[in-house]
């Protein structure tokens, strides 16, 4: 099967990746992260990620970084707590880039590395997936739980394998307030 997997981090992508290869599963990776703050964080992930798809030889397909686009969409989310309507709009924001890509390049099938991380809202992405893909009617959202089935445990020993750099925070300016030794800063 053939399918647009959005991905946030090769800690996050890994154990999906594995399982989608093992499953016959033909993941074109989508790289799409403009909430990542700061930039060099966002390339910090992004080269990670793209030099493991290429170890496993995937196609990534590297989206726009236009943070300044993101912080205009979240405006007056600012304040939101985690996995509040902030992050409801994130994920909506980033789904539906990947539902249109996954529509124009003739996919039938798109998911999210986001359903993996135990510090997100499973349906706040399920919800931004399927009004994704209700947007195009050729193209359905695979709203599978990738924590479950092993995948949460495997995730931490491929991230121990291959050194994978280990976030501590989400990646937008705003999730910084909840993580610890991270000063809270915005652009």
């Amino acid at each position: 099967m053939k399918l647009l997997l959005h991905c946030c981090c090769a800690p996050c992508s890994a154990a999906i990746l594995e399982w989608m290869l093992q499953n016959d599963w033909q993941p074109t990776l989508f790289y799409f992260n403009p909430n990542i703050f700061p930039e060099e964080e966002y390339l910090i992930r992004k080269n990670e990620c793209t030099k493991y798809a290429q170890k496993l030889g995937i196609e990534i397909i590297d989206g726009d970084y236009d943070h300044a686009s993101w912080l205009d969409d979240m405006r007056g989310l600012e304040a939101e707590p985690e996995r509040g309507k902030r992050c409801l709009q994130c994920f909506k924001m980033r789904l539906n880039a990947t539902a249109k890509l996954a529509h124009e390049l003739g996919f039938e099938m798109f998911t999210t590395t986001l359903a993996s991380s135990r510090w997100k809202n499973l349906e706040q992405i399920n919800q931004a997936g399927f009004e994704a893909a209700a947007q195009y009617p050729d193209i359905e959202f695979c709203d599978r739980n990738w924590r479950k089935g092993g995948l949460q445990e495997r995730r931490n020993a491929l991230l121990k394998e291959n050194g994978f750099y280990n976030q501590i925070y989400c990646g937008c300016e705003f999730s910084m307030r909840t993580a610890s030794n991270i000063p809270s800063q915005t652009k």
